[in-house]
C-alpha cells in the first residue's frame, strides 16, 4: 500500500525539518511528502544554504500565492499530485510523538472507514485552556463513528481534524474529495459527507501528534468567527446538529479538570475565553447580516473574502 503525506505550508520555520525527519523514521514508510507551500519566498528563505533536496529526496514542493490558498482547494490540489492508495493530511506544526504514527493511523482504515484521525496532545508550553481542549476533544480511547451515532454524539459524529488524518483514496474520489472553496472546516464537511454516504469516521488514539496553540481571547474570537461562517455556509451539514451543546460539555469538563487539580480559581478566566469563542461563533453564523468591513475586521482569513469577491 502506497502512502503519501500532504502538508500545507506557510512561513515555515525549522520545526518543518523536525516534522520531515520524524516522517522519515516511521515504521510504515511514506512514499512521498507533498508540501503545498504558500508564497515561495518564505520557503526559499528557510531552505537557503541547506541540502534540502538531498536530505529529503521524497519531498515534493508546489508553490502558490496567498490569494490562491484555500483550506479545501489547496489540500485537494495536493491530493491530485498523489497516486497513493492512502494519503495523510497534516499541518506543518503537528509533530509525531513516535515512529508508529503512520502505522497506527492507517490501521483504522477498514473497508467502510473513509478517514482516520489522530490524537492531539498539548505541547510542553501549552496553557491550561489548550490542555483542557485537548483533553476534551482527544481522549485516550479510540472510537468509530457512523450515522447511527448522530443522536448520541450530535456534531461530534462529524468531528475530524486535518491536523493529522489519513484518507482512503478510493473513497475520497468516490465522494468528490474536499470542498474546493471554504473558509474553514473542510475536514468536518468531508467527514459529514462520508457518514451520510454510509462510511465511518475513525478516531485512533494510538496515533499521536503534539499540536497546540496558546491563542489570545481575540484570536479565539476570530477563529470561532470563521468556524461560524463555515457552518452558516453549509446548512446541509450542520443544520441538524447543534454545536452549542458541545460548549456546555466543555465548560463542565473544564470545571472537573480544574477542581481535580485544585485550580478552580482559574475558572473565571476560562469563562471569559468561552465568551469570546461564543461571540465569535454567533457573529460568524450571522455574518450575512454584518457590514463587510466588520467581516473583514473580524475574520482571520481575509483572503477567503477577497476570493469570494
Amino acid at each position: 500500500m502506497k502512502i503519501d503525506v500532504i502538508i500545507p505550508v506557510y512561513k515555515p520555520d525549522r520545526g518543518l525539518f523536525v516534522l520531515l525527519d520524524k516522517l522519515k523514521d516511521q515504521t510504515v514508510p511514506v512514499q512521498n511528502v507533498i508540501l503545498m507551500n504558500t508564497e515561495k519566498k518564505y520557503f526559499l528563505k528557510l531552505v537557503h544554504g541547506t541540502d534540502f533536496t538531498e536530505r529529503y529526496p521524497n519531498v515534493k514542493v508546489y508553490h502558490l500565492s496567498r490569494r490562491e490558498f484555500d483550506h479545501g482547494g489547496t489540500r485537494h490540489l495536493g491530493v491530485m499530485h498523489s497516486d497513493a492508495d492512502v494519503f495523510v493530511v497534516m499541518t506543518q506544526d503537528a509533530i509525531p510523538v513516535d515512529d508508529d504514527l503512520i502505522r497506527n493511523l492507517t490501521e483504522g482504515l477498514t473497508d467502510k472507514a473513509a478517514v482516520s484521525y489522530a490524537r492531539q496532545l498539548p505541547a510542553a508550553d501549552a496553557d491550561e485552556w489548550e490542555r483542557i481542549s485537548r483533553y476534551f476533544n482527544y481522549p485516550a480511547v479510540s472510537c468509530v463513528k457512523t450515522a447511527a451515532d448522530r443522536k448520541a454524539l450530535g456534531i461530534k459524529t462529524f468531528f475530524c481534524s486535518n491536523v493529522c488524518a489519513a484518507y482512503r483514496r478510493d473513497i475520497y474520489d468516490e465522494l468528490g474529495g474536499f470542498i474546493r472553496h471554504t473558509i474553514f472546516n473542510e475536514d468536518m464537511i468531508y467527514a459529514a459527507g462520508a457518514v451520510q454516504a454510509g462510511y465511518s469516521i475513525v478516531y485512533q488514539a494510538g496515533a499521536r501528534v503534539i499540536h497546540s496553540h496558546n491563542y489570545t481571547n481575540m484570536q479565539q474570537l476570530r477563529r470561532n468567527f470563521d468556524l461560524g461562517v463555515s457552518q452558516a455556509e453549509h446548512p446541509e451539514v450542520f443544520r441538524s446538529v447543534s454545536s452549542e451543546s458541545e460548549g456546555g460539555r466543555l465548560m463542565r469538563t473544564a470545571w472537573r479538570y480544574l477542581k481535580k487539580r485544585r485550580r478552580l480559581y482559574k475558572f473565571p478566566a476560562f469563562l471569559v475565553q468561552c465568551c469570546f469563542k461564543y461571540a465569535g461563533f454567533v457573529l460568524g453564523k450571522n455574518y450575512r447580516r454584518l457590514p463587510r468591513k466588520w467581516v473583514l475586521g473580524i475574520t482571520s482569513n481575509i483572503e477567503y473574502w477577497n476570493q469570494a469577491g
